[in-house]
C-alpha cells in the first residue's frame, strides 16, 4: 500500500472541501476500498474519513417513505423494523451479501459505490479499460464466468456487485447527493449508474468532491409480493451470478404494479421497463413468463464462460414471477 495523507471530517461541508482536490478519496466502512488500495488498484493521495458526520440514521419522509443515512450500516439497514415490514425486498438482498462482520461495517453510501469483481480489474498486471483506460479488456477473451450478458461494450463487460442496489433500484429510490458548494441534488438510481461504452472508467454521476449523503425510499407498495432471488456458487459470501428482484401486486387476477431488477447480469443494476408493462394488467401464465424472459434476454450475448448466464436468467426470473402468481392477492 503507498502512503497518504488521513483527514477526519466533522461536518459535510468540510468533507466535501477536503475531498474537492484530486486523487482524494471518502472512506467509510472501507470494506471494498481498503482491499483495492493494498493491491494498488486504487492510490488515493487524500483519503477522508467520514465516519464523524451525522448520517446514521432512518427516518420517516414528508412523502411517506424513508430517508436512509449514507453511514448507516447494512447490518443495521436489514433488521430494521420498517425495512422488514414494508421493504422485505431490501433486507433479503442485504442479508444475502457478504458476511455478518462485513455487513456490520459496510455502509449504505459505500454499498452503492462497491466496484466490480472482475478478475482483471484487480490484477494490476492485466489489461483493463476500467483501471486502465485504452489498456484494453483481459476478460473478452480470458475468465469471464462472472461477467455481463447485457448493457457490456467492447471495452468493459463487468458486472456490478450490490445486492442491495438491485433491491433499491426495485424500489424506485433516489441517491441524495450534496455538493462541494453546499447544494443538494437527488437522483434516481436508475439513472445513478453509468453503462460503460466507450468509457468504462466512469461508473456513476458522482462529481468530484460530491458525497452521497443519503438514500430516499418512496413509500412502499402496499400489500405486495416482495422477493429477492439469488443465484451464486455457494450458499453465503459469494457474489450472484444472476440475483432478481421483484415487487409486485395482484389485483383481480391480474397484475396491478410489476418492479423488476436484476443483478449479476450487466455493468449496472438491471432494469427493463418493456418487460414490467408487458406484464402489467395481464393475468399471470406461464405462456406470457416466457414471453417476459424472452424480451428480457432478447439482445443478451455470452463471452464463452458465461453463456449459461442467458438461460439461468431465463429460469430465474420465470420462477419468481411463478411465486408472484401463487402468492395471488396479498390481502
Amino acid at each position: 500500500m503507498r502512503s497518504f495523507d488521513y483527514e477526519r471530517a466533522t461536518t459535510v461541508e468540510q468533507a466535501t472541501s477536503l475531498a474537492s482536490g484530486q486523487h482524494s478519496m471518502f472512506i467509510a466502512g472501507g470494506t471494498n476500498l481498503l482491499d483495492l488500495m493494498k493491491l494498488e488498484v486504487l492510490t488515493p493521495h487524500v483519503l477522508v474519513d467520514i465516519n464523524r458526520l451525522d448520517l446514521h440514521t432512518i427516518e420517516r419522509n414528508d412523502e411517506g417513505g424513508l430517508r436512509i443515512g449514507a453511514l448507516v450500516a447494512n447490518s443495521v439497514l436489514a433488521a430494521d423494523a420498517q425495512i422488514r415490514q414494508h421493504y422485505a425486498v431490501l433486507s433479503r438482498a442485504l442479508l444475502s451479501g457478504a458476511s455478518p462482520q462485513l455487513r456490520n461495517k459496510a455502509t449504505t453510501g459505500g454499498n452503492l459505490l462497491q466496484r466490480t469483481r472482475c478478475y482483471y480489474f484487480y490484477d494490476t498486471a492485466s489489461s483493463c479499460n476500467k483501471r486502465n483506460p485504452g489498456s484494453g479488456c483481459s476478460a473478452l477473451q480470458g475468465r469471464n464466468r462472472l461477467h455481463a450478458i447485457v448493457g457490456a461494450s467492447e471495452h468493459c463487460i463487468a458486472t456490478h456487485p450490490s445486492d442491495m442496489a438491485v433491491a433499491m433500484q426495485v424500489l424506485r429510490a433516489t441517491v441524495e447527493i450534496e455538493q462541494p458548494d453546499g447544494d443538494l441534488r437527488h437522483v434516481p438510481l436508475q439513472d445513478f449508474y453509468c453503462l460503460p461504452e466507450t468509457t468504462p472508467q466512469c461508473e456513476n454521476q458522482l462529481e468530484p468532491g460530491e458525497l452521497i449523503t443519503a438514500v430516499h425510499l418512496p413509500a412502499p407498495v402496499e400489500k405486495s409480493y416482495q422477493a429477492y432471488r439469488k443465484v451464486r456458487d455457494r450458499a453465503s459470501y459469494a457474489f450472484a451470478l444472476v440475483s432478481v428482484a421483484a415487487v409486485t401486486q395482484i389485483r383481480n387476477g391480474r397484475f396491478s404494479h410489476v418492479g423488476l431488477s436484476f443483478g449479476g447480469i450487466a455493468p449496472k443494476p438491471w432494469r427493463n421497463l418493456e418487460v414490467e408493462e408487458m406484464l402489467l394488467d395481464e393475468a399471470p401464465s406461464e405462456a406470457l413468463f416466457e414471453q417476459a424472459a424472452d424480451c428480457l434476454l432478447r439482445d443478451a450475448s455470452g463471452h464463452g464462460d458465461n453463456d449459461f448466464k442467458i438461460p439461468l436468467t431465463k429460469r430465474t426470473l420465470i420462477a419468481v414471477l411463478n411465486d408472484a402468481a401463487r402468492a395471488g392477492d396479498i390481502e
